[in-house]
């Protein structure tokens, strides 16, 4: 068996080729019903082009080599746009298949074809032809299966969701990372995807800065799985903690051993697609840090402060997302 290669939009790269990974980020964004909005705010390639491009620049100045965007199908994302970005930046991006959680996303079109007959064979095939063959017509194979579950269940839509996202990645060894609603579902999720057949070492339970229960954690982890506290920057806003209560938590983990399950991101967007986000005056101190460049400016040095050590924090950045891929 050759060595493992990770699907990158520009092409496969090996192992030692991510360096210091963001692993759960979106270039551009979009929620389901933005493209029927484009007669007012049309799809703006070149400003999307020139702000993912300043941002990876950046963050590769920062010290940064790989980024995981994680917008799933039904969220507008664009590989070839993508691949335009990385070749400008020079820095990888990873690219997902996948679907969003029920409530956010677009389940419609799948929830018609349930009602005519059995599904798990069409999602199986287009999450394996996007990973083996190339997304549409683009030849850009997807390296991450993205998958999410809503606020204290995983509902049938989603199940199916999960379970062909586990058939794949048994199949292929491409990973697959998650969004958890509000907190919760974190060890449901590890459990349910592990029982269809998937890897625990391959896989990565998303979100898990929004829950600072120790004994929540511990249950996820214990399923053998990578936990990502990946909305880093994002306070109070959409039911998440403030960083400052996190930070304590996250060092908790280190010391008790668990820092080579541990990765960090921000579940940033650098583009909204549709019409411009305004959020109130008052929420933007909420949001002041939700920026990739957060992990370098005060991330690290929050938990250097706290006694986490530099080979701790590389183990962080750099080693997890390579051993998530290649499945150690």
């Amino acid at each position: 068996m050759g060595a493992t290669k990770i699907n990158t939009v520009t092409g496969p790269i090996l192992p030692e080729e991510l360096g210091v990974t963001l692993v759960h980020e979106h270039l551009f964004f979009g929620y389901p019903g933005w493209e029927g909005d484009q007669t007012v705010a049309p799809f703006d390639r070149q400003t999307i082009v020139n702000n993912g491009v300043a941002l990876l620049r950046q963050l590769k100045d920062l010290g940064l080599r790989t980024y995981v965007d994680a917008t799933a199908v039904d969220c507008g994302r664009n590989v070839e746009v993508l691949k335009e970005i990385s070749e400008k930046s020079q820095v990888n991006i990873v690219c997902s298949t996948g679907y969003y959680y029920e409530g956010e996303g677009a389940p419609t079109y799948w929830k018609f074809r349930s009602s005519l007959g059995d599904v798990r064979e069409e999602l199986y095939e287009l999450f394996m032809k996007e990973v083996t063959l190339g997304i549409q017509r683009s030849g850009i194979r997807a390296g991450v299966i993205k998958v999410g579950t809503s606020k204290g269940q995983i509902t049938d839509y989603e199940k199916l969701m999960l379970n062909a996202a586990a058939r794949v990645q048994k199949e292929t060894d491409v990973p697959i990372i998650t969004h958890t609603q509000e907190g919760t579902m974190g060890p449901e999720q590890a459990e349910f995807l592990i029982t269809a057949g998937a890897n625990p070492k391959r896989i990565q339970i998303g979100h898990m800065s929004d829950n600072l229960d120790l004994a929540y954690q511990i249950k996820t982890l214990g399923h053998g799985v990578y936990v990502s506290w990946d909305r880093m920057g994002l306070e109070v806003l959409a039911g998440c903690p403030r960083d400052a209560d996190r930070y304590s938590v996250m060092l908790d983990l280190i010391s008790k051993g668990y820092g080579d399950r541990l990765m960090i991101s921000h579940d940033s967007i650098c583009t909204w697609l549709g019409r411009p986000i305004k959020l109130p005056d008052a929420a933007l101190q909420f949001v002041a840090n939700w920026n990739p460049t957060h992990l370098f400016k005060n991330i690290i040095p929050a938990l250097k402060k706290g006694g986490a050590s530099d080979e701790q924090i590389k183990t962080i950045i750099e080693d997890n997302p390579r051993r998530l891929f290649v499945g150690e």
